[in-house]
């Protein structure tokens, strides 16, 4: 089903138009600045007036773009792909995709995009790319040629290259799967708004492997010399907007509907793909949690892409009709890993109505190159993540205590972060482009990272408690879901919104200051975290020694030591290398350093069973000789041993959730399943 962009010169608010074809066709977490030099603008406006149909259906086959991807050579890292592109003679422009929906950021991999071809009628021709804008190629087309071939290859996995990996150089491929991106091989006319160019692709697999995309297929072979499929054509839009997963080892589940939800699963070992009964109950659920909070759906059918990989960096990925899921490979069979990921799923389906359906205006473009304006991403991003834990909990993928608990460690995660002295929650979302690509050392005092996801999700829980406070529990955060992202039922189609609009809708529910509650929160600068919400729902967030099943599950799903809140940093398992230094941490105070491994604790190997055993004894009362010595750590950096002796003289530290005495469980009443009621 074809999904539109709201081109920029469309009034906010609007409905974008539909083409008229329907046709079958999807975010942590996540990823500088945009340059773009137009040119051959002449072109473009001919191209844009004479050869591109505003009907699918009576579009002539010489305005369709063809796109073939050889995905055969995908599990040795090479995908190729073949463009045939309708043209006119002259000088042509050709841009490869740069600002990505749901990436939020110039996210186009163009430095895993190679041998850029270009021929017209069998004969090569010269290209050369812009001196400004690197996404761009221009090519001189002769006179006579209706139709210039393009040809390029994409790296899918690269080795390994630092703290970037996954980053500017992802890996899609692995021996056993693989996820095609279309915006990772696509060539399209500058100047062009996408949902103006009809695109029909077609893929090659390996053999015997099985895929699953949101696109309808129009034909397909299964054999040892060609497993491929052809698609029925749609805009370049939903293209990019229907990503594909295919893989050896697959799995397909019904969730139910009506409009009908599949789950797919592809993984790197067939045992993977064991689900529980009670897992695959939950999920099911989960459709039904989704609906009822909404009201209504907007789209045709939906599709869970979820790729099970410890090859492919962990991530989430929105599409209106799909989503793109990326876990460890063992996230089906290990249980903390499984409650770790236990919102992935959810968030990414929260997004088909919140981000695709309603979506802010600056980030309803109308091509891949135009900049994307990220100050509404504590709506698009802090509201999903928000209702992406309620319905995971609503649909028993996280019990209401490890609901609890991921909203202890979310807070005090955000409340490690001094970095909120000086930068506000509004100037993180604007600045999202660069955030989503830097290295998380010293995050906590110099970035904040993406923190208009879960210090965004801590505003919107507050909300929520006002609303359902001020109105005596007759209202709630349900009843906004409803009037904003719900009916009437629709296919895919995107109604922009902005600030204004939101305040109406919030207030339409509970009258009240809204432009004020959210002017003042997303502006201001101070170095606590927003836990008024938490506080007005009945907990108090405190440390105890025992680490909550969330804070362990999450260990475990990122196999890393997190001691942030005792010693102030965390360490990841295999290098035993620190990750960030909490601001004013006695590890901070003793001068540790990101990217320091560590050698030894008082002299002996170091271990995690070791830092545990040592806590403990911390904690002890201490002996009649006195107080106890600092913790010595011998730690390597840049080649140089060093000691840091780091003055802590308590115990471990975890974040959890205590009642606040005679209030009211508003974490209760908001985990409740909202199905059973319909």
């Amino acid at each position: 089903m074809p999904l539109t962009s709201m081109p920029l010169a469309s009034m906010p608010l609007a409905t974008t138009p539909l083409a008229s074809i329907r046709l079958a066709a999807r975010s942590t977490p996540r990823r500088a600045q945009y340059r773009h030099a137009s040119q051959c603008i002449v072109f473009s406006i001919l191209l844009a007036a004479t050869l591109l149909p505003s009907n699918f259906g009576l579009a002539a086959e010489s305005t369709v773009t063809t796109i073939s991807v050889d995905a055969t050579q995908a599990p040795r890292g090479i995908m190729s792909a073949h463009m045939d592109i309708p043209v006119s003679s002259g000088l042509v422009t050709l841009v490869y995709p740069k600002w990505l929906p749901g990436r939020h950021s110039p996210a186009g991999p163009i430095t895993s995009l190679g041998a850029p071809r270009f021929s017209a009628n069998g004969h090569p021709l010269l290209w050369h790319r812009d001196a400004i804008d690197l996404y761009a190629f221009h090519v001189e087309v002769p006179a006579g040629v209706t139709q210039l071939n393009a040809d390029v290859e994409l790296l899918t996995a690269p080795a390994p290259d630092g703290v970037v990996q996954g980053l500017e150089t992802p890996r899609y491929a692995t021996e056993a799967l693989l996820v095609l991106e279309w915006n990772q091989l696509i060539l399209y006319p500058a100047g062009i708004a996408s949902d103006d160019l009809v695109y029909r692709a077609s893929v090659r697999l390996p053999p015997d492997w099985k895929f699953a995309t949101a696109l309808k297929a129009a034909s397909s072979k299964h054999g040892e010399t060609d497993n491929s499929v052809n698609f029925e054509p749609v805009s370049l839009t939903t293209l990019v907007d229907s990503t594909l997963l295919a893989g050896r080892f697959f799995r397909e589940l019904t969730l139910g509907g009506p409009p009908n939800v599949t789950l797919h699963i592809a993984a790197d070992t067939p045992v993977a793909l064991n689900m529980s009964p009670d897992t695959e109950a939950h999920y099911k659920r989960l459709v039904h949690e989704a609906t009822a909070l909404f009201g209504a759906t907007h789209y045709d059918h939906y599709e869970f892409l979820w790729s099970l990989t410890d090859q492919i960096m962990p991530d989430g990925l929105e599409h209106h009709e799909s989503s793109d899921n990326r876990s460890p490979l063992r996230a089906l069979l290990d249980d903390p890993t499984r409650r770790a990921e236990a919102n992935l799923l959810p968030h990414e389906f929260v997004h088909s109505w919140n981000g695709k359906y309603r979506r802010p205006a600056g980030l309803a473009t109308s091509n891949y190159q135009t900049p994307m304006q990220d100050e509404m991403l504590w709506v698009y991003e802090g509201l999903t993540e928000y209702l992406g834990d309620v319905l995971a909990t609503r649909s028993g993928l996280l019990t209401e205590a490890e609901f609890r608990e991921e909203l202890a460690r979310i807070s005090a995660a955000m409340n490690s972060h001094s970095a909120r002295e000086w930068r506000s929650l509004q100037e993180t979302t604007i600045a999202a482009p660069l955030l989503y690509y830097q290295s998380r050392a010293w995050a906590a005092r110099l970035r904040r990272q993406d923190d208009f996801y879960q210090e965004s999700a801590l505003l919107w829980l507050e909300a929520d408690t006002l609303i359902r406070q001020g109105s005596q529990g007759k209202h709630s955060l349900d009843d906004f879901c409803k009037l904003f992202y719900g009916a009437p039922n629709s296919s895919p189609q995107v109604v922009t919104y902005d600030f204004t609009a939101l305040v109406k809708t919030l207030n339409s529910v509970f009258p009240y200051d809204w432009a004020k509650f959210w002017t003042v929160r997303l502006n201001r600068l101070r170095a606590e975290a927003p836990l008024e919400g938490l506080q007005a729902a009945g907990w108090h967030l405190e440390f105890t020694a025992m680490p909550s099943t969330m804070h362990l599950a999450h260990e475990a799903d990122d196999k890393d030591l997190d001691l942030r809140y005792s010693l102030g940093f965390y360490v990841d398992d295999e290098g035993a290398t620190i990750g960030d230094v909490i601001p004013r941490s006695p590890a901070d105070l003793a001068g540790a350093a990101p990217g320091s491994h560590i050698v030894a604790l008082n002299g002996y190997k170091w271990s995690k069973e070791l830092l545990h055993d040592t806590l403990a004894a911390q904690a002890a009362p201490p002996s009649p000789q006195g107080s106890l010595s600092p913790l010595t750590f011998l730690v390597e950096k840049d080649n140089i041993f060093k000691t840091l002796n780091i003055k802590y003289a308590s115990g471990e530290r975890y974040p959890n959730l205590s009642r606040i005495p005679q209030t009211k469980d508003l974490l209760t009443e908001i985990a409740r399943p909202l199905f059973h009621l319909r």
